[in-house]
């Protein structure tokens, strides 16, 4: 019920999904995924070089550590930060503006962008990981370590290194979530600084 003097105006609403007819720009999500993992790429030879990681990034055959540090899972957490926030806010950035459209809708599709772009990132660097601990392991196998060697390695696997894998595992999934959720609001701030040009 509107109140004296005041007029009722409806809600703008979209009139087409963007310049292109699409709901999404799949090639602003591989830019701002290519992106996070040129970052991530950066910061995690860094941690290495400074002692911060707990493995080497250009090897994949690293022995499980005995123990893990609270310092790197700290750094874990900062890279998702930096490589989710640079690759998502590149991804809002990078998107067509939209002019027939609602705030709402543009905040929502800006943020969604910033967090599939850190959903492909993140894919991408661990299927990478995957295959590279698979090339490892076959190399092993070729090299001649036989099935009980390798059975016997395994049985030795003392308390405290399955302690620092279970420690490691928590911060890499903290340090995940963390990456998604700033990787969507780093995309909503490029979508805006993208509309206020």
């Amino acid at each position: 019920m509107a109140r004296a003097g005041m007029v009722a105006v409806e809600e703008e609403v979209v009139v087409s999904a963007g310049p292109t007819g699409k709901a999404n720009d799949w090639g602003a999500i591989f830019g701002g995924a290519l992106g996070a993992i040129a970052v991530s790429i950066i910061l995690f030879t860094a941690g290495s070089g400074f002692g911060i990681s707990t493995v080497e990034p250009w090897s994949f055959a690293n022995e499980a550590p005995e123990t893990f540090a609270i310092g790197t899972g700290i750094w874990l957490i900062v890279m998702q930060w930096l490589s989710a926030g640079f690759g998502g806010y590149l991804a809002g950035r990078l998107r067509p503006k939209w002019t027939a459209a609602r705030t709402d809708e543009v905040l929502f599709r800006d943020t969604a962008h910033g967090l599939l772009a850190w959903a492909l990132a993140t894919v991408v660097v661990a299927a990478l990981f995957a295959i590279g601990t698979g090339i490892a392991g076959a190399a092993v196998a070729v090299s001649g370590t036989d099935a009980a060697t390798a059975a016997g390695a395994a049985a030795e696997v003392s308390q405290e290194a399955l302690e620092a894998a279970a420690n490691f595992s928590i911060f890499t999934a903290i340090s995940l979530l963390v990456g998604g959720f700033i990787g969507a609001v780093a995309g909503g701030l490029g979508g805006y600084h993208r509309d206020a040009v």
